[in-house]
C-alpha cells in the first residue's frame, strides 16, 4: 500500500541530499546520473498521470453528459407516451361528443322534419276538403243552370209585338239576382 501523505516529485528527486557515508559509498556521479534519471522518469509518469486524469475527468464529464442525456431522454419518452395517451383520450372524448351532437342534431332535424309533415299533410287534408267543398258548389251551380235552362226551354216564347220600350230596363229598378249567383254568395 502506497502512503498518500508521501508524495515523491521530480524536484524532491533532483535536490535531495544523501547523506555522507562513513566508510565508502557510493560514487557521487553514479548517484547523482541515476538521481536525475528517476527524477525525469517522475516527472514523464507526474504527466502521464496528469494527462491520465485530465482523460478521467474528460470520460467522467461525458458520461455525467450521458447519464444527464439518458435520463431527458427517458423522461422525454415518458412524457411523449403520457401525452399520446392524453391525446387518444381527448380524441376519443371529442369523438363521443361530435357523435352525441350529431345524433342529437339528426334527431331534432327528423322531428322537425316529422313535424313538417304533420303540417303539410294536414294542410292537404284541409286543401282537400275545400276542393271537394268547391266541386260540390260547382256541381249544385251547374245543376240549377241546367234546371234554368231547361225550365226556359219549357216556357213559352215572348210574342213578337213587344216593343223597344219594354226592353228597356230601368237602372234604378230592383234586379233580380239569378239563382245560381245567391248560392254562392250564400256559402
Amino acid at each position: 500500500m502506497i502512503d498518500d501523505s508521501f508524495r515523491l516529485t521530480s524536484v524532491d528527486v533532483k535536490h535531495h541530499d544523501f547523506r555522507p557515508a562513513r566508510l565508502g559509498g557510493y560514487e557521487k556521479s553514479s548517484v547523482e546520473e541515476f538521481r536525475d534519471r528517476v527524477a525525469e522518469e517522475l516527472e514523464r509518469l507526474t504527466r502521464a498521470n496528469q494527462e491520465l486524469d485530465a482523460k478521467a475527468k474528460g470520460f467522467h464529464e461525458q458520461l455525467r453528459a450521458f447519464r444527464e442525456r439518458d435520463k431527458a431522454l427517458n423522461d422525454a419518452l415518458i412524457s411523449a407516451q403520457q401525452l399520446r395517451a392524453e391525446i387518444r383520450e381527448q380524441a376519443e372524448r371529442e369523438a363521443q361528443l361530435i357523435l352525441r351532437e350529431a345524433r342529437a342534431e339528426g334527431d331534432r332535424l327528423l322531428e322537425a322534419a316529422r313535424g313538417e309533415i304533420r303540417k303539410l299533410e294536414a294542410e292537404l287534408k284541409q286543401l282537400e276538403k275545400s276542393r271537394r267543398a268547391y266541386l260540390g258548389q260547382l256541381r249544385a251551380i251547374v245543376e240549377r243552370q241546367l234546371a234554368e235552362l231547361d225550365a226556359t226551354d219549357s216556357a213559352p216564347a215572348r210574342p213578337p209585338e213587344q216593343t223597344r220600350a219594354e226592353n228597356y230596363e230601368d237602372p234604378r229598378a230592383e234586379k233580380k239576382t239569378p239563382a245560381w249567383l245567391d248560392s254562392l254568395i250564400k256559402e
